[in-house]
C-alpha cells in the first residue's frame, strides 16, 4: 500500500496524541514513514495489532492530524489509548549515539529508566553500546529503554537494528 506522508489538515491547539493506522506491515516500514514526517513529532510509538490483520499501528504526540488508511481506524484508535507501545521518536533520540552511561542516557533524553531484562534497575555507571538505535518501551506514561548484557560487562539495547533472525544457522 502507498499513502501520502502529509498531515490530512493542521489542527488548531497544542499537541495530543494522535493515533493512525497506514497498514504497515513490519516496524521498519512504519519507522520509515515516521522518520519522514516534517514536521517530527514530539513523540511517536509503534503499536503491534491484530485487527483487522496483523500490522503496525502508530501514536503520535502532535498538534497536527493524520488519516488512517480505509478500514483502519479500529486499530489507530488501539494506539491512541494504548498505555504499551515503542518509542521511535522521543526528547534527545539524536543525542543517544555512541557509547553512553547510563547517567548520560538518562540526562540526554526523554527515557525515564535504564533496565537490564529480567534483572531490573542497570547501574548509573554502567556503559551502554548504543548502536545508534534506541528504542525504549513506552510504558504507563514513561519510557523505559531495555538492555540485556554484552561483553566486558556492559550493556546493549534489547531491541537491536538489524537482528539476528532466530534460527539464522539452522
Amino acid at each position: 500500500m502507498m499513502f501520502s506522508v502529509a498531515p490530512a489538515a493542521p489542527a488548531a491547539g497544542a499537541a495530543r496524541i494522535v493515533g493512525l493506522s497506514r497498514g504497515h506491515r513490519t516496524l521498519a516500514e512504519a519507522d520509515h514513514w515516521i522518520a519522514e514526517l516534517t514536521p517530527a513529532p514530539v513523540l511517536a510509538c509503534t503499536h503491534l495489532v491484530a485487527e483487522p490483520f496483523p500490522h503496525v499501528a502508530i501514536s503520535l504526540l502532535t498538534a497536527l492530524s493524520y488519516e488512517s488508511a480505509d478500514g483502519l481506524q479500529a486499530a489507530a484508535d488501539i494506539a491512541a489509548a494504548g498505555r504499551y507501545g515503542r518509542a521511535v521518536c522521543f526528547p534527545g533520540v539524536e543525542r543517544l549515539t555512541g557509547e553512553l552511561t547510563v547517567s548520560e542516557i538518562l540526562q540526554r533524553s526523554s527515557i525515564s529508566r535504564v533496565e537490564v531484562l529480567g534483572s531490573g534497575p542497570a547501574a548509573p555507571d554502567t556503559v551502554v553500546e548504543t548502536g545508534d538505535f534506541v528504542r525504549p518501551q513506552f510504558r504507563g506514561g514513561e519510557l523505559v529503554l531495555v538492555t540485556t548484557p554484552a561483553a566486558g560487562g556492559r550493556l546493549i539495547p534489547f531491541e537491536r537494528r538489524d537482528p539476528t533472525p532466530c534460527c539464522a544457522d539452522h
